[in-house]
């Protein structure tokens, strides 16, 4: 197969990994900068343009858009899909679970387990919101936030108060979330590919923190998932439409419930983790799945 990486950095890990694995079962793989593509829409034939030569012959494209090009990177990715090229994750569901309140809505509407999550937008409602989450300590997290950067802690109703009041003086978006306190600064990382759970481990928050990123400091380690959240995490990566994700679940009283769904799961930590070849899997799924217009949406919605 000849297979297309959407990536702007080539020494990233996860694309570095990506290659190696797709290069290793025999494929030829082309690493493309999303933003230095440009396109033309014409009807009868669309294109995808870069270094001044159209893309031709991809037979899948792995999409690693990060957050702060997902208009642009997600046009991109429907080009590709109106051209007949299979995507490992298609440009809506990205889209979808990209938008962390419209997930949310998704998740609730389909019965999957979540923390108790308000929104709203003046500052007269604040009282209301902190109270329908269940008071203080309670969770704050901007929509547009990654990597557990503008998710903030209030132990305190004040401080919750002069903190939504700060956000909402920025006409930042933002969501209240309930805290919970049981999981103890610590969740799961499941890794979902094609309707199942191949790889799965605990983050751990450092010593007085409550945000368990490894980008933020925490540690990982391979974890053995419940039937519960095994089932969970699938029906989460279903309800986004998304083939290949990571689908973050904190272990509460209640059961498992899900944080977030990320369409561009970082390799490292779970490979790492779990020592097993998880680009490997992504490339043989695209192997069993990759045929010419096969995109559910194909470029639509």
């Amino acid at each position: 197969m000849k297979i297309a990486i959407l990536s702007r950095n080539p020494k990233l890990y996860s694309t570095r990994r990506l290659v190696e694995a797709g290069e290793q079962r025999g494929h030829e793989v082309k690493i493309i900068n999303t933003l230095r593509c440009y396109m033309n829409t014409t009807s009868a034939k669309p294109e995808v343009h870069y270094n001044g030569n159209a893309l031709e012959g991809y037979d899948a494209v792995i999409p690693r858009i990060g957050a702060s090009v997902t208009f642009y990177g997600t046009a991109v990715l429907r080009q590709f899909e109106m051209m007949g090229v299979f995507p490992a994750n298609e440009s809506v569901a990205i889209t979808r679970a990209r938008d962390k309140l419209r997930s949310l809505q998704l998740l609730s509407r389909d019965g999957v387990g979540m923390p108790i999550t308000g929104y709203a937008n003046s500052p007269d409602d604040i009282q209301d919101l902190i109270k329908m989450v269940g008071g203080a300590p309670l969770v704050i997290k901007l929509l547009e936030g990654t990597q557990g950067i503008g998710v903030v802690l209030a132990e305190t109703k004040k401080a919750a108060e002069s903190v939504i009041e700060a956000f909402m003086g920025l006409k930042a978006n933002i969501m209240i979330q309930e805290f919970i306190k049981e999981a103890g600064g610590s969740d799961i990382r499941c890794f979902v590919i094609g309707g199942k759970v191949v790889a799965a481990m605990k983050r751990q928050a450092p010593e007085g923190e409550f945000r368990s990123n490894l980008h933020r400091g925490g540690t990982a380690e391979i974890v053995k998932l419940t039937p519960k959240e095994r089932a969970t995490a699938v029906k989460a990566a279903k309800v986004m439409g998304l083939n290949v994700s990571g689908v973050d679940i904190l272990r509460s009283e209640r059961g498992p419930l899900v944080m977030e769904v990320n369409s561009s799961p970082g390799l490292e930590g779970i490979e790492s983790a779990t020592g097993k070849d998880v680009a490997g899997l992504i490339i043989e799924f695209l192997e069993k799945n990759a045929r010419p217009n096969r995109t559910r949406t194909r470029g639509k919605g």
